[in-house]
């Protein structure tokens, strides 16, 4: 019996080269590279003078499920494969968040064969990037509490300060707090609360910024709450954009690391994409576009959030247009929306999938309606069957829909070959890429148009609360914003309890929060919450560090 090896085993027993050599070998002028220790380095991207020319491949995937679908192992996988057919390739991921680390999602460097390195150093603070985005966010909330502490000026209602504080974890007793508490001498007590780093607006302009003087111009936009006459207020009238920009001035160039294979891969941003918009940051993908060819990136989960974020929101923002698109699925994800219960996933059971199957159907009828056709990524698994693999090559046969077995967990780059040539042959075929809704539509209608046509429901229903948002973006000019929609992952629908393909739904928008720093208005449904708990059994408990400084239990 095979040895099994977990992904740390793994990534610990792989050869890693010195950053400099996998930056020399994609063709970074010399003067761009900062290293960060051995294995890691920043890209100063003004020292870079090459066109954006690089065709961006999309990885993207079914409606996720606790058994794992493994999309961000496809995407690394997909990338060492493009290489080992000859092509000029890189790979653009996000970073990871502690939050899920030490939760349950757990990291994003990949698995098996089909890793980016050094993951644990990737998964455990990285360059500090998300350390830096959270003490901008952090200062900016000591900056409004310290004018409106100090005589407020600009007559700031405290009651309607939208800003909120954030922290890289997850912490649900933070979500509703009472700061300035204690008399006169600690300032004016309010309601606040915590998000989630990656759910601050900071991250999201972080990530949709070209470069650092745009990075200011757009935090200068962001709106912190209303004054008395209900009037926005802006970072920019506090005066604070250039202080907040040079917190940033490092963490805003992207990170070199490599593959297992020795791909070079830009790791840069991490918004979630179910509370935020689920993409790397502009710069990073445009910095590869710049150095290769080929550019493998992925979006955060399914095509309902991320896929539909990344083309109506980055892709927009970016002016690119992806290539093509990859959607992963596994059998094991389909036979759970088929209605089978995870510790029955093992046994065969051709029926299941085929109820399931409706799932990953539906994915690829959003993406077709992009213009970009879409590839699928079957990620195979031990315990699928030869009936199994299959019957889900018939079903995609029958619908003209490209399919490969992908192996990359178990052999790396050498098990993404096929998939690699489908996807070249997509990305040498013309495609007639567009965005879902044009920017003029009020934003009702914007949000309608994605829950009818990408999630399949009926109809939307929006709270008194978010009617009244609703006036307010229209009276304040943000009504030709794109939609950022916060759902649940695991369902179209709001409950993430209906797998499968539901019908028959409303979508109740229960909040819309103007984002006009990053340019999007965010509508909150059902239950999402923007900063998550841990369960009962948070992956922390099964984390160490061993006597020679070596992680131990990190997936």
């Amino acid at each position: 019996m095979a040895e099994y090896l977990s992904d740390l085993e793994i990534a610990k027993r792989s050869t890693i080269r010195p950053i400099q050599e996998i930056a020399e070998e994609a063709g970074f002028p010399k003067e761009s590279v900062e290293p960060y220790g051995f294995y890691k380095a920043k890209i100063n991207t003004q020292l870079i003078d090459k066109p954006v020319k690089g065709k961006v491949v999309l990885v993207t995937a079914m409606s996720p499920t606790p058994a794992g679908e493994g999309k961000s192992t496809v995407t690394v996988g997909l990338s060492d494969a493009f290489r080992k057919i000859g092509e000029n390739v890189m790979v653009a991921l996000r970073e990871p968040s502690l939050g899920p680390v030490f939760g349950m999602k757990g990291g994003a460097t990949g698995g098996g064969y089909a890793q980016v390195l050094p993951m644990e150093e990737i998964n455990l603070h990285f360059n500090g990037d998300l350390h830096a985005i959270t003490t901008a966010n952090n200062a900016l909330a000591a900056f409004i509490d310290n004018h409106v502490y100090q005589g407020n000026q600009l007559n700031i209602d405290p009651r309607r300060i939208s800003w909120k504080r954030v922290l890289d974890m997850n912490d649900r007793t933070l979500r509703q707090v009472v700061v300035g508490l204690g008399g006169p001498f600690k300032g004016v007590p309010r309601e606040d609360g915590f998000d989630i780093t990656v759910a601050s607006e900071i991250m999201a302009v972080f990530c949709l910024s070209r470069d650092i003087h745009d990075l200011k111009e757009n935090i200068a936009k962001i709106t912190i709450g209303f004054t008395y006459d209900r009037k926005p207020v802006t970072v920019g009238d506090l005066g604070v954009q250039g202080a907040l920009a040079l917190i940033l001035k490092d963490a805003i160039k992207p990170n070199l690391v490599q593959t297992i294979e020795g791909t070079p891969a830009l790791i840069h941003g991490g918004p979630f994409a179910n509370i935020a918009h689920g993409c790397n940051s502009i710069i990073a993908t445009n910095t590869a576009r710049q150095m290769a060819d080929i550019v493998v990136t992925e979006s955060g989960f399914g095509s309902d959030l991320g896929a539909e974020k990344f083309m109506d929101i980055k892709a927009r923002r970016a002016g690119l247009e992806p290539s093509a698109i990859v959607v992963v699925a596994t059998i094991r994800a389909m036979k759970m929306h088929g209605g089978v219960a995870k510790d029955e996933l093992k046994a065969e059971n051709v029926d299941a999938l085929k109820k399931g199957i409706v799932n990953l159907e539906k994915h690829l009828e959003n993406l077709k309606q992009f213009g970009v056709e879409p590839v699928v990524a079957l990620n195979a698994f031990v315990t699928d069957t030869e009936e199994e693999v299959n019957f889900v090559k018939q079903w995609c046969a029958e619908r003209n829909i490209k399919i490969a077995l992908t192996e990359v967990w178990e052999k790396g780059g050498e098990g993404g070959v096929e998939l690699a040539k489908l996807v070249k042959e997509v990305m040498d075929t013309e495609q007639n890429f567009k965005p879902l809704y044009e920017l003029e539509l009020p934003v009702e209608e914007k949000i309608r148009k994605i829950v009818k046509d990408i999630y399949g429901g009926d109809d939307v229903v929006f709270t008194d609360s978010a009617k009244k948002q609703l006036k307010t973006i229209k009276d304040n000019g943000w009504d030709n914003y794109p939609v950022c929609m916060a759902k649940t992952q695991y369902s179209f629908t709001d409950d993430p309890k209906k797998l499968g393909r539901p019908a028959g739904f409303e979508i109740t928008i229960r909040e819309l929060i103007p984002k006009t720093g990053a340019g999007f208005i965010v509508a909150l449904t059902g239950d999402i919450m923007t900063m998550p708990g841990l369960p009962k059994q948070p992956a922390a408990l099964n984390m160490d560090i061993d006597a020679e400084g070596n992680a131990v239990g990190l997936f």
